[in-house]
């Protein structure tokens, strides 16, 4: 243990805190002190944690919430944070997502929208790129695969209806469901989200693959074709 963080009275050292009061104790820079284990040369973990929060107060999104928009080479201009506590960090925030989507998948309902759209949501709506991903399923609305298909712009993604089906066929999909994000934070589709939805249902009419859903994640929020009534 660092000779700075020995000097603190024993229940204000995140670990023993931890131990003897609960996880749910610590504060957001406790918690990133337990992390990080160490802090650099005359800065305990306590007080690079809190660097590194004060830096995310300069981002959209202040707070923990903002490591996760703060990429490796951003994170390593901080004082004291190195390569591998930028991995780390950076880790800790992909783990915090898969988590959110593990614990939204046994609610997951392909009938339902909104089920699917916090199965996403975490994954989605941090991103600071359009992320468009397909659901294929079978005949029965069992999930056969889920793939990342495009990743785009900051406003757009790049997809055309010859990519969607040519994942479909491959998985021998009979129904699609896509999902895709607007790191605007406004869930609201634009008319080429419109376009193509539309582009995408009409050539699975022919093909016989029934597109299901379109689904657009926001911040917090979510835009549903099939609840709009505009697969029809």
């Amino acid at each position: 243990m660092p000779e700075i963080i020995k000097k603190l009275p024993e229940l204000q050292r995140p670990y023993e805190k931890c131990i003897h009061q609960g996880e749910q104790t610590l504060s957001d820079s406790e918690l990133l002190a337990v992390i990080l284990r160490n802090g650099t040369k005359g800065m305990n973990s306590i007080a690079l944690a809190n660097r590194i929060l004060a830096v995310t107060q300069e981002t959209s999104y202040p707070g923990l919430l903002g490591i996760l928009h703060l990429s490796l080479p951003e994170l390593m201009k901080i004082h004291g944070i190195g390569k591998v506590k930028a991995v780390q960090l950076k880790c800790i925030g992909e783990l915090s997502k898969r988590m959110a989507s593990a614990a939204a998948r046994p609610g997951l309902s392909f009938q339902t929208p909104v089920t699917i759209a916090q199965y996403y949501m975490e994954r989605l709506r941090h991103e600071e790129q359009e992320l468009l991903y397909c659901m294929m399923l079978d005949n029965k609305n069992h999930l056969l695969a889920e793939q990342l298909l495009s990743r785009g712009t900051a406003n757009a993604t790049l997809i055309t209806p010859r990519e969607v089906f040519l994942e479909a066929l491959r998985h021998h999909a009979l129904c699609l469901i896509l999902v895709h994000n607007h790191p605007s934070g406004d869930p609201s589709p634009s008319s080429c989200d419109k376009e193509v939805t539309q582009r995408i249902l009409k050539a699975g009419d022919m093909l016989g693959i029934h597109l299901l859903d379109h689904i657009i994640i926001g911040d917090q929020r979510y835009f549903s074709f099939r609840e709009e009534n505009l697969l029809d």
